[in-house]
């Protein structure tokens, strides 16, 4: 007879999620090495770019707690991990913030990815477009939410993208697409997430 545990319970995020994971924002400077929100050093070759946005939670109300992750590839479409040599040191290729306690606006300081061969063949040789996967944890979520953020400027590419593709609704499709604008001399892309109800951000299984 085969013995099965049960399941264990699981729960939000609550009240120490920033301290324990970023804990400078909220105002406990205990880690030699603080994780952040700077993706790539001054000097890593590509674009350098800002992403920032508003998180919404179902009826509206901007999430002021809310923890992201950003996961994303160099300018040539290769990610810092043993697996994929070759990348300059100083392109960390991920990056963890929250947003703002008081405005809401979450912020990453990067360079814009290149498109991702598909080196295995997984895709029949379809590259994918640039993009940046992103992790989201907040009040109210059981388990962390995984979408992509793919640029709107990259109009071609987001055509063909196998997973873009995968979102057969027009209208879905485009809240995993960031509208660029420059400031002050910077490309910003803009990708406010909305975790529920009208226009509700396409999240992935992980």
């Amino acid at each position: 007879m085969v013995a099965y545990l049960k399941e264990t319970a699981s729960q939000t995020a609550g009240t120490y999620v920033h301290i324990g994971l970023i804990p400078r924002q909220a105002g406990f400077d205990i880690f030699q090495n603080n994780f952040g929100n700077v993706v790539a050093a001054p000097g890593v070759p590509g674009e350098r770019i800002v992403i920032e946005g508003l998180v919404y939670d179902g009826v509206g109300a901007l999430v002021k707690d809310a923890l992201l992750e950003i996961w994303q590839a160099n300018a040539a479409g290769r990610y810092s991990h043993p697996h994929d040599g070759g990348v300059d040191a100083a392109f960390r290729g991920w990056g963890r913030t929250g947003t703002d306690f008081r405005t809401g606006l979450y912020r990453f300081e990067t360079i814009k990815p290149g498109a991702i061969a598909d080196a295995g063949g997984f895709w029949k040789g379809r590259a994918m477009a640039p993009h940046a996967s992103l992790w989201i944890a907040a009040r109210g979520v059981n388990i962390g939410l995984h979408t992509r953020l793919y640029f709107a400027d990259e109009a071609e590419a987001n055509a063909k993208d196998p997973i873009l593709n995968l979102v057969d609704n027009e209208q879905r499709r485009q809240t995993l697409i960031a509208a660029r604008e420059m400031r002050d001399g910077v490309a910003v892309y803009r990708f406010d997430i909305r975790l529920q109800g009208e226009g509700e951000t396409v999240f992935f299984d992980a």
